[in-house]
This record gives structure tokens, C-alpha cells and sequence, in this order.
């Protein structure tokens, strides 16, 4: 019997357990889940099929005994806990597997991983994850048709359903909201016109392109962590430009950059007793000092008129208010994400929205194409998020192809061969998971 290790069994989780349980018995599977508190698992799966166990994540010995004799271990952890796993399944000679960017962490184990023949998958959920292995799909047909890629643009983004909107800034949490809060921060590298291009934070959200499905759904989308990485991994070495982005809601990166440009972003410093002050105290600190209104002191610092929809955005989080911040000594970003947590919470009836567009431009047969692949998905409820069910289900797939050895490749891996692609990419359009032209 292979034994399965699943450590993190928050929302994001949610199709992944249910995946791993309906196969253990037909694939011989033992499932154990680890999390705080097993009251982080869905009602749904109230079964004998798994093994529960609480633990304490820095717990050396308990987390040592765990991982011992697993075939796979795969975290669902926040992404600065997966080294702690990973360190202990290369000591075990366990395989690791994770929905996370692949981190300096992990590069550093790569040579010792390569030679105990093991395989740590990372990069293996929405995005990253099925941005690489629908993209390296298209890429490898153009290529083997003679095409030759001189662009390649591709955007993602976790929304809300168009029915559900029902805030200004038409967004709700549906992945981790210190993620959120803290995107972007550090440089974004990209290409164009085969020349590096670097855009700093406090310029991030100015720099948007128009994203269209259909021509009825308008999105913006703003580059994304270090694109360029990725030419070699996609096998575009000569391309001219190439950028992965984030999308969201026309105004939503407007509106951000008014926050960033305030310096409400910030998690670098604590501010003394931050609990003693209100949101508007908290706002007109980084406002030049008048005896003008905060809203009018705003304003006049990002010379804007009063009435424009950003400012009615800003308004709306209530950062011009007497209300009391709850945060105690915590950092500008700390404070905001509280604001945020309360503001953009899902509603029970509320549900999400994962959006992809992958845009190819290619020579091929002495003529210049362009092909657009989208994908677009609504979630169930607010508990079965269309961000779980694409983040989980690629994730399970693979552990399911690594444990019945249905990969060949060893070491430490992102999965955009065909090994991974062709199976992953066939097995989601069972769940509604399909690229459109």
C-alpha cells in the first residue's frame, strides 16, 4: 500500500482531499491529513477513508515520525513552511509535491535530490501550474508545426462570479489575503521587443493591458513576478516578448496603486500603538498636514477630483472613517489586511471566478498568426471555489502519476513536459477544466 502524506487541509484544499479519498481504495492508497485542528476539514469528509492527525508544524520529532516510510508528501502549507517538509522528505527519501512557485529553498537541494533519485514537483496548482502546462500544450503544437513563437503574453486571475459582485472594487478574497496585500512587491521582469524591461512596485499597477473574453468580460492585467525565468523552461529562447500577468476588474489596479503610492502596502515596520488609532488617523499620517477634511487631503496629494469611482473605492474600505483599527503595534500592511478581510469577505452565497488567457504570436509558412486560448471557470458555492478546485485537482493528478510511476523524469520539477501535461490536461476537462480558442 503506497502511503500518501497531505500536510494542510484549509479551503484551498477542499478538491484535493476529496480527489485523494475517492482514489485511495480504487488506487491502494493510505491517506493521513495534518493540519491545527480537524475542524479545518469539510463536514463532507467524515469517513473512515483517512487518518487524521493534529500536529504542530515546527514540532521536529512528531513531524520527523510522520514523514518516515511515506511514498509521497505533498504541502498545502503557506509557501515559507514547504523547505521545513521538503528538508525532511529528502532526509526520509520521501517525495515531495506542492501548488507553490519553486523557492531558492528548494533549488538549493535540487543536486542532492537528482541523486537519490526522488522527485519534488512544485509549481503544480492554477498559477503556477496549469498557466504552464496549457501554455507548453500550445507551444509544443506550434513548434512541431514548423511555427515560430515571437510573443507570448499570458494572464490569470482570481475574481468573483459577475452575478456576485457586489462591492466597487469587485473582488473578494479566494486565496490567501496576505498574498493578495502583499503582490507584486519587488521588481516585475518581462520583454519586450526583446529588450529587458523592469517595473519597480510603486509602478506595477500603472502598467495594465486590456484582457477581452469574447468581447463582453474586460479585465486589466499587470505583469507578474519575473517572467523572463521562464523562456528557457518554455523553450522560447529567441521569442521578442514574453509576460505572465495577474488580472483583475477594470479600476481594481488604479485604485491598489493609490494604496501602494500612499505606502499602506508596507510590511516592513510596526507602527507604536496602532490600536489607538482610527482609520482616518491611520490615512492622514501619510498626508501632508492642513486643516482640510482627510477625503480632501487625499485627494489633493493624488490630484483627484472628489467624485472619481478610485476615490469612491478608497472611501468604501473606510479608510476616511472614525472607525477604530484593531491591530495592535502592526505593520501598514497588517492593518490593511484586516480592513480587507472584513471587506472582501465571500458571502455563503457568494461565488468565484478563475479566468486565464494565453495570447501566441507565431510566424509560420511565411505568414504571422495569432491564437488565444482562454479558460474560464465559476465556482460551486463559497466553500467548493473554482481557486480550490483548480489549485487541488492538478496537484492530485500528478501525485496520482508519480505514484503509479507514470513519470520518468527525477529531481526536482515543474510540470510542463508532456509526461505531465497530456495526462493533467485531459483529466481536468473531466471537472469543467478546459481551454477555449
Amino acid at each position: 500500500m503506497r502511503a500518501i502524506l497531505l500536510f494542510g487541509a484549509g479551503k484551498s484544499s477542499y478538491f484535493l482531499i476529496d480527489y485523494l479519498i475517492k482514489n485511495a481504495t480504487i488506487q491502494n492508497w493510505q491517506l493521513t491529513i495534518c493540519d491545527i485542528s480537524q475542524n479545518l476539514i469539510s463536514k463532507d469528509f467524515e469517513n473512515d477513508s483517512y487518518e487524521f492527525v493534529s500536529i504542530d508544524i515546527n514540532n521536529d520529532e512528531e513531524r520527523s515520525r510522520l514523514i518516515k516510510g511515506k511514498s509521497i508528501v505533498i504541502s498545502m502549507l503557506p509557501a515559507f513552511m514547504h523547505p521545513i517538509i521538503a528538508k525532511d522528505c529528502l532526509k526520509y527519501n520521501v517525495n515531495f509535491a506542492s501548488a507553490s512557485y519553486q523557492s531558492d529553498e528548494m533549488i538549493a537541494m535540487k543536486d542532492e535530490i537528482e541523486s537519490k533519485g526522488l522527485i519534488f514537483l512544485n509549481e503544480c496548482g492554477l498559477d503556477p501550474g496549469i498557466d504552464h502546462m496549457s501554455a507548453m500544450e500550445e507551444i509544443d503544437k506550434i513548434q512541431v508545426n514548423g511555427g515560430k513563437i515571437v510573443s507570448f503574453r499570458s494572464y490569470c486571475g482570481g475574481l468573483i462570479a459577475p452575478d456576485c459582485i457586489d462591492n466597487p472594487w469587485a473582488y473578494k478574497f479566494t486565496w490567501n489575503p496576505r498574498n493578495v496585500v502583499l503582490a507584486g512587491q519587488g521588481t516585475a521582469k518581462y520583454l519586450e521587443n526583446s529588450k529587458l524591461k523592469l517595473l519597480p512596485y510603486q509602478r506595477l499597477f500603472q502598467k495594465t493591458e486590456r484582457i477581452e473574453f469574447g468581447n463582453k468580460l474586460i479585465f486589466e492585467g499587470y505583469p507578474n513576478r519575473d517572467s523572463i525565468s521562464y523562456k528557457s523552461t518554455y523553450k522560447l529562447d529567441g521569442i521578442k516578448n514574453m509576460i505572465r500577468g495577474t488580472l483583475r476588474i477594470p479600476d481594481f489596479c488604479s485604485a491598489w496603486n493609490l494604496l501602494v503610492n500612499l505606502g499602506i502596502t508596507d510590511d516592513s515596520y510596526k507602527i507604536q500603538d496602532s490600536q489607538k488609532m482610527t482609520l482616518k488617523q491611520f490615512t492622514e499620517s501619510y498626508l501632508d498636514d492642513s486643516e482640510k477634511q482627510v477625503k480632501e487631503k487625499f485627494c489633493d496629494f493624488f490630484q483627484l477630483n472628489p467624485n472619481d469611482k478610485i476615490v469612491e473605492m478608497i472611501e468604501w474600505l473606510g479608510l476616511f472613517s472614525d472607525e477604530k483599527i484593531t491591530d495592535i503595534n502592526a505593520s501598514p500592511a497588517g492593518i490593511l489586511q484586516t480592513i480587507l478581510e472584513s471587506k472582501w469577505k465571500l458571502n455563503p452565497s457568494d461565488r468565484d471566478l478563475v479566468v486565464m488567457q494565453h495570447i501566441f504570436e507565431f510566424e509560420q509558412e511565411g505568414s504571422f498568426k495569432t491564437k488565444k486560448t482562454n479558460l474560464y471557470l465559476e465556482g460551486e458555492s463559497s466553500s467548493k471555489t473554482a481557486m480550490a478546485k483548480t489549485v487541488g485537482l492538478p496537484l492530485a493528478i500528478a501525485v496520482k502519476l508519480i505514484l503509479n510511476k507514470k513519470i520518468s523524469a527525477k529531481g526536482l520539477l515543474i510540470p510542463v513536459s508532456e509526461e505531465f501535461y497530456k495526462t493533467i490536461l485531459s483529466e481536468l476537462k473531466e471537472y469543467g477544466i478546459e481551454f477555449r480558442s
